[in-house]
């Protein structure tokens, strides 16, 4: 896609903003670009890390997620401030790659898994009709040869019934699936952290120590059988070292990380803030190798990052980006400024996206068999309610919008069941009289919008 086709179908989902918007369509183009590039320089060439800056719930960390959407890319949203420093207790940075190359695991096995489905079927049908017909061996059917044509007609006869459903409910019993030997308690236990082994480490011990209850047969309809048959059989097809090459090539050339909260980890007077400064440097520190580009240790191979592209955001309104280490800041040479929104965004917030909240919740009520209608008006006065209120409280940005919708159809949602049939017209009116009450105790909009 063009930078201009990103905006474009970004715009479909997020308002405003067009300098971030531009900087992420330049950034994934120039991967693209990177591609057409001779080899002796495409190594060379490193992807252009980019910090949004702006107040919370403006769009910084919807425009990155549509971005790997769009770009079918790996992608995690980490916060930074969940991170400390090697010698601290809590998670360590690297962290962040292991996690990313796990999920670029499961995407290449949902695409390989959808290639192998038709051939899995057919076993799992062919693994069904064993156990609903099993094959007579023939020495013993009746009349001697005669009645392997027999038992072929009524095996075709009986797969023509289970591929129409009308086998459905029949229950049958299947074996489970192998559980996982000794071995691989010895396959986790590499040089990485105790907490990614530690989820295998589990598996492993439940399979050893409740194995004997996990082997027996389970009963299960023919429908529930052809599922977990179809999802055994398909594992069986694909080649994990296959998956885990992929994977991992896909999280070094296209893969997205997306650091939130970085103006948390920011170095600060301790004078002027008080208390120690837990590893706020620290963690930058750790992080520059990964972002400058280093190689990490996962279960599935090592994962080199020079070419990952971060997006870093924070509200920085407590710090600035200088306040950064230089050598962190250098690594994020595109710095974007997001917008505070309006009372015109919110309008536009309200109307424009495909996932809009006022197509959301008439489609939810609408499940209720219960019309509820905007009125212009009633868009334009929840608007002027959720800027005003972000005025007078903590700027929450597009998320104050959550909070109002909720409370203007709180008792539309609670007695839709009653009222089936229904019709809601929502004006200006309507909004002022359930919101006015909360609005006019200024203490109690704090706590309730």
């Amino acid at each position: 896609m063009t930078p201009r086709e990103i905006v474009s179908e970004l715009d479909r989902y997020i308002v405003g903003q067009a300098a971030a918007k531009r900087a992420v369509a330049i950034a994934l183009r120039n991967r693209w670009r990177r591609q057409q590039v001779g080899p002796e320089l495409r190594e060379e060439i490193s992807p252009k890390n980019i910090i949004m800056i702006g107040p919370t719930g403006v769009g910084k960390t919807e425009i990155s997620r549509r971005l790997a959407r769009l770009a079918q890319a790996p992608f995690i949203k980490v916060e930074a401030s969940r991170f400390t420093e090697v010698g601290y207790v809590g998670r360590d940075v690297e962290s962040i790659i292991r996690d990313l190359t796990e999920l670029a695991i499961d995407m290449v096995k949902e695409e390989e898994t959808a290639k192998v489905h038709t051939k899995a079927r057919e076993r799992a049908e062919e693994r069904v009709l064993d156990m609903l017909l099993p094959s007579v061996p023939l020495s013993t059917a009746p009349g001697g040869p005669q009645g392997a044509p027999d038992s072929a007609e009524s095996r075709e006869k009986l797969r023509r019934k289970l591929r129409l459903g009308e086998l459905d409910d029949r229950v049958i019993e299947i074996e489970p699936a192998q559980q996982q030997g000794p071995q691989a308690l010895f396959e986790v236990i590499t040089p990485q952290s105790l907490e990614d082994a530690g989820i295998d480490i589990r598996e492993t011990l439940r399979g050893i120590l409740g194995g004997g209850r996990e082997a027996r047969p389970r009963k299960m309809t023919v429908a529930e059988a052809l599922e977990a048959l179809t999802k055994q059989e398909a594992q069986g097809l694909i080649d994990d070292r296959q998956v885990a090459a992929e994977a991992v090539r896909r999280v070094e050339q296209n893969g997205i990380v997306f650091l939130d909260e970085i103006d948390k980890i920011c170095g600060r007077d301790r004078a002027a803030y008080g208390g120690p400064d837990v590893s706020r440097e620290g963690v930058q520190r750790d992080l520059l190798p990964i972002v400058e580009g280093s190689t990490v240790k996962t279960r599935h191979g090592m994962v080199r990052t020079d070419h990952i592209l971060f997006i870093a955001s924070g509200a920085f309104n407590l710090a600035k980006p200088s306040d950064l280490i230089p050598e962190f800041q250098g690594r994020f040479p595109v710095r974007v400024e997001l917008d505070a929104l309006t009372k015109e965004d919110f309008v536009r917030i309200l109307h424009e996206p495909q996932n809009s909240l006022v197509r959301q919740y008439t489609a939810l009520l609408a499940t209720e068999n219960v019309s509820v209608v905007f009125d212009e008006s009633a868009i334009e006065e929840i608007a002027r309610v959720a800027t005003d209120v972000n005025a007078r409280t903590e700027n929450v940005g597009a998320r104050r919008l959550h909070t109002i919708m909720e409370r203007l159809l709180d008792d539309v949602s609670y007695y839709a069941p009653e009222r089936s049939g229904s019709r809601v017209h929502i004006d200006a009116s309507y909004v002022r009289e359930k919101l006015g009450p909360v609005l006019a105790d200024e203490d109690l909009s704090r706590y309730i919008l």
